[in-house]
């Protein structure tokens, strides 16, 4: 006989189930992101000043490529790693919600907006009349963490949590949330770029009031581009996820504290759904007999019945009734506390009987034929 063996799956099982989770378009990131980085790390290019975001480029050569290359690009392995491994979680819910395409859209959208204000404010820095800041013209920005500042901030106001953990070591509260990160990664790592991070949580703010959905199409046009022959490739892949299995609204909902009672899929209205299928433990006053099953059926809990019983069928609450006071206990209270009832006559009768059914048994038993003869 074979023992029962428990065996834990390996490092390389484990792997690839986390990552057949990841939607479509997380995954999709994940590896651009990676691969770009190999790449620059073999052929030793290291500078980025030519893909990165350097707003005084962008203002003398109207380099606009910037704002999109300089998101998927990291300067070393750890960059590179912290961001992606911070995207996963982010992403993948986002994706769920929003669908594939509709998160492609969302993330194009907070580059665009991320790197229109981070241009909008070193331009002000740099050229105000009162105190000329040329720092931020001159700062080469790369990295994902802006969208992710943004997407921290989204995620934030749609779990409409109250309090958030900074590194497992303390709760603070959700709005200051992204605030504390952006401090703690300014003192604790070396050439992070503030500005680029501050832009992030103004547009993930911005976007969580509302200011974007004029730039947010609706559903019909993420529809037409799923059915769409170029990306019937991408559409057919499992982890796919379609724009009409997210939310049916042309923006992603944030945390609202109004309750709606027209949906049909609120708690109170699931579990009255979910009840009604449930057996009830009270019985209908109006009796319903079926064709198959002729006769009055019983329960045997405490419900309420009918009270008319038909003739000639005690009633069963008068039996548990009466089994209950004949009990010592109930018998010495009332001895004790000198608490006389009379009892009625349909009360009696069960006790008598009781009392009598020995006796009857023994003679039953004492008529029978093998009872003389010691049989045993």
């Amino acid at each position: 006989m074979r023992p029962n063996i428990v065996t834990e799956a390996g490092v390389q099982t484990r792997v690839s189930q986390w990552w057949n989770a990841i939607p479509f378009l997380t995954s999709s990131v994940v590896v651009v992101c990676g691969i770009i980085y190999l790449i620059s790390l073999l052929t030793g290019y290291d500078t980025f000043y030519e893909v990165c975001f350097l707003p005084s480029a962008i203002l003398s050569h109207f380099q606009v490529y910037r704002f999109y290359t300089a998101v998927i690009f990291h300067g070393s392995m750890l960059h590179v790693m912290f961001n992606m491994m911070a995207l996963v979680p982010m992403g993948s819910e986002l994706e769920r919600i929003m669908g594939s395409v509709r998160l492609f859209y969302l993330t194009i959208l907070l580059a665009t907006t991320n790197a229109v204000l981070h241009l909008l404010i070193a331009s002000l820095a740099g050229y105000n009349p009162f105190y000329q800041y040329d720092h931020l013209l001159n700062e080469c920005a790369i990295g994902f963490s802006g969208i992710l500042f943004s997407m921290i901030v989204i995620e934030t106001s749609l779990s409409g949590v109250t309090s958030r953990s900074v590194f497992g070591l303390f709760n603070v509260p959700a709005k200051l949330y992204p605030w504390l990160l952006l401090i703690a990664f300014q003192l604790l790592m070396t050439n992070v770029s503030l500005l680029g991070h501050l832009c992030g949580i103004l547009s993930g703010f911005a976007y969580s009031y509302g200011l974007f959905n004029f730039l947010m199409p609706g559903s019909s046009f993420f529809s037409t581009i799923e059915s769409a022959s170029w990306m019937a490739s991408c559409v057919r892949r499992p982890k796919f996820i379609m724009c009409t299995g997210g939310n049916p609204s042309s923006y992603m909902p944030t945390y609202s504290v109004q309750n709606t009672t027209s949906s049909g899929f609120s708690t109170g209205n699931a579990w009255r759904s979910l009840s009604s299928w449930l057996p009830q433990r009270e019985a209908s006053n109006q009796s319903s007999e079926d064709s198959r099953f002729p006769g009055r059926g019983r329960t045997l809990s405490g419900t309420a019945r009918d009270p008319t019983p038909p003739a000639g069928e005690a009633n069963p609450n008068l039996h548990a009734r009466l089994l209950e006071d004949s009990t010592p206990d109930r018998l010495s209270d009332a001895a004790v506390t000198g608490m006389t009832e009379p009892i009625p006559a349909a009360r009696q009768v069960p006790i008598a009987n009781a009392a009598v059914l020995p006796q009857s048994q023994n003679k039953s038993r004492n008529s029978l034929p093998w009872a003389s003869k010691g049989h045993k």
